[in-house]
Formats: structure tokens, sequence, C-alpha cells
């Protein structure tokens, strides 16, 4: 087997299965979990119909690049959310299955390692840190080497890319952002993307923005990538690529379906390595895409639960839990509160993991398995990620046990 393998990490939640695995939730209680970042609002019932009408399409193969209805159902969206005056259907858009998928498959199509004598000059990829794991894994198959941008309280939590050495934006091939980010909501201004741009310009490397969570905010909507490359008279979005997925929008994690657009340069030859990769969308699942991607109706309700939920959270907790509600998505990136400390005296996440799931039985992930360690220095560890997928009843509950827990 590939020796890449051996590098990859255990994932967060079989991490979080060995802290756990000698504990025992609190028998009292039932299960609240707000450790995984599953949607669990009720999906819309026309895309559902949708789905299910065209389960016949089960019998034709799907094409690559998806079908001209839906590459267009998505454009008119672009347009509509990002004001995009120009965005072409045919090299700009490829419908993926779901970004996750996506993410990893095309660092593997976009790293560079002709060039690579020695470990000194390995392709860099530069991430945030914490960050959502795809990124470091589909790096170290890919023949790469993250390099970590600490998003801490100093920045606002979303990384100072323009503090990364000189050095090494000379290595960088590929850049991510997660705007909003995953886990501390922090979300990129223009002017951040537009400071990114340029480095981008300058050093020519790749920027991947996910924007997976860019339709649960609470005020105003997100810049994302391309807009800010439009808002710079860039309608070829050079070097640039967005990832979009119906997840979190429409509450739709099973339907695998979501789109990458931007650089046509870039896509062209990602959609040749896709047509080899053999993830195309099933046509029904396409179909039911469509009418997800025309209807903002009940991604307005999606907001107002989430809002409804964050101000339940931020009223009955915020002082006790020192609360920070994030700017954007569904995660609190909670700082442990301080009797949950190690032997040293730091903010111990997996000691308030344990004491969550022991004493109250809430399912939480602890910071650290989202970040990793540079310089001595981890930016998830004192943090808990709780994601605010339970219903309003179940938040409110949820609540009350910790209440219980840190009285």
């Amino acid at each position: 087997m590939n020796p890449k393998l051996d590098l990859l990490h255990p994932y967060p939640f079989a991490k979080m299965a060995t802290l756990l695995q000698d504990s025992v939730a609190a028998s009292e209680y039932q299960t609240i979990k707000l450790g995984i970042g599953e949607p669990k609002h009720t999906p819309p019932d026309f895309v559902v119909k949708a789905l299910a009408d065209n389960l016949n399409k089960v019998q034709n193969y799907p094409s690559t690049n998806g079908l001209l209805e839906l590459r267009q159902a998505i454009a008119q969206w672009l347009s509509r959310r990002f004001k995009l005056s120009n965005i072409d259907v045919d090299s700009q858009i490829i419908p993926v299955m779901g970004t996750r998928e996506a993410l990893f498959s095309f660092v593997q199509a976009a790293i560079d390692n002709s060039k690579v004598t020695s470990s000194n000059d390995k392709p860099l990829v530069v991430m945030p840190n914490p960050f959502y794991q795809i990124y470091e894994g589909a790096t170290l198959l890919a023949g790469a080497e993250p390099y970590f941008v600490a998003c801490n309280a100093e920045n606002d939590f979303k990384g100072d890319y323009r503090s990364v050495p000189s050095e090494i934006w000379q290595r960088t091939q590929l850049v991510f952002v997660c705007s909003p980010n995953n886990p501390t909501g922090a979300v990129f201004s223009e002017a951040d993307w537009q400071a990114l741009i340029e480095l981008s310009d300058h050093h020519d490397f790749i920027i991947a923005s996910d924007e997976c969570y860019s339709e649960l905010y609470f005020d105003t909507p997100p810049v994302g990538l391309l807009e800010a490359c439009a808002n710079m008279g860039r309608h070829d979005y050079k070097n640039c690529v967005v990832f979009h997925s119906l997840s979190k929008r429409s509450n739709l994690p099973g339907l695998r379906s979501g789109f990458v657009a931007g650089d046509a340069n870039l896509l062209k030859p990602y959609l040749q390595y896709r047509t080899y990769q053999g993830c195309a969308l099933p046509i029904h699942h396409q179909l039911a895409s469509i009418a997800a991607w025309q209807d903002e109706t009940h991604v307005e309700e999606n907001r107002q639960l989430y809002t409804q939920k964050f101000d339940l959270w931020m009223s009955e907790l915020g002082d006790l839990l020192k609360l920070n509600k994030p700017d954007a998505g569904f995660y609190f990136w909670v700082q442990v509160p301080e009797q949950f400390k190690d032997k040293q005296g730091n903010l111990d996440d997996e000691a308030f993991v344990k004491a969550l799931f022991e004493k109250v039985n809430i399912h939480a992930l602890a910071g650290r398995y989202l970040s990793r360690e540079v310089d001595g220095t981890n930016p998830g560890k004192g943090f808990v990620r709780l994601a605010l997928v339970a219903s309003v009843e179940e938040s409110q509950e949820a609540i009350t046990r910790i209440k219980t827990l840190l009285s």
C-alpha cells in the first residue's frame, strides 16, 4: 500500500472514540450530539420529491461535468448570491459529489511534484489551524507538506496569511481558506481576500476557498472569493476556485451534492482528472439539486432556526460558558471553563469533553483534535467545538444540563 497513508492522522472522531472508550455516559439522560457537524433540520420537501420522482434515472450513466441545467442553476445562484456578472457554465463550473471529495481530489490534481529533488523543496499547501482535516490528508497524499497558519484570538480566529514568510510562499502551490471557518466561525472580509489574491499574483499559487457554510449567517452575507475577484475586475478568477455544497445550506448532507467554480484554466484539467476518477453526480441527485439551488425560502428558514438557537445559547449560557457568537456557520468555538485544567494548569479540552459525556451525556469535540501543534503551540487546545445542529428543544435541554455541570 501507499506508504504515504502512514502519514495520515486518525480522524477527529476516531480520536474522540479513543478518549471516551472507558467512559460511561450519564444514564439518566438521553444523548445530545453536538460533536459532529451533521445538519439535523428537516430537508426541503420539494427537493426530496424531486429526488423520488426521478429515481428512474438510475438506469443512465451521468456525465462528469453534469447536466447543463444544473450548471445553469448553479451559475444563476452564484450570480445572485455573489453579484457575479460573468460566470461561464461550460468552463467555470463543475458539479461534484459534495465538497469533501472535491477538496481532496482537487489537491491531487493540482500539486506538481515534477521538480522535487529533496524534502527541502517539497511543495507546500498553506492552511488554517485549526482546520478541516481533509486539507491535511489531501496534502500529504499528494506528496506535499502542510504549512499551518494559526487561527487565534490575536487575529480574530481567521488566520493572518499576510504574516507567512516569503520563503514559504516561494514553495507554496496552493492555499486553503475556510470562510466561514470551521470551527471558529470567522469570516474573511473583502480586504482579506484581496490581500491574499495579491499574494497569489506575486507568488503564483492557487487559492482554494471552502465556502460550504456561506449561507449560515446572521445579518450580512459573507463575501466570497469569486465576489472579491469580480470586485477587482478579475472575471477570469485567475488561480481562484471555490467549493460550495447543499449539505449545510439546504440540510441535505446525504445528497452529496456540491460544485467547484472558478478559473477555467484550473478546472479544465481537473475535469479530465475527475473523468478518470469516476466521481460523477447521479442524475436524480442533479435534478434534485437544481430544485435546491433555485429556491431561497428554505435557506432563509434554515438561517432563522440557527439564529434562534444561537440567541438562546448566548442569552442563557453566554456569561457562564464565555460564549462568543461566531460571524457565521453553526459552531461555537468555546474556551474551556476554568475548572477544567490539566496538571500543568492549562485549560484541558479533553477533560471538559469527558465531563460533558460522563456527567450530562452531551457529545462535543475536543479542539486539539482539529488542530496541530506548531513550535510548541496548539491553537485548538483549551477549546471545544459545539455544533448547534440539535433541535431548539434539545438545545434548551443541553443548556440546562451544562448549567448543572458548571455549577
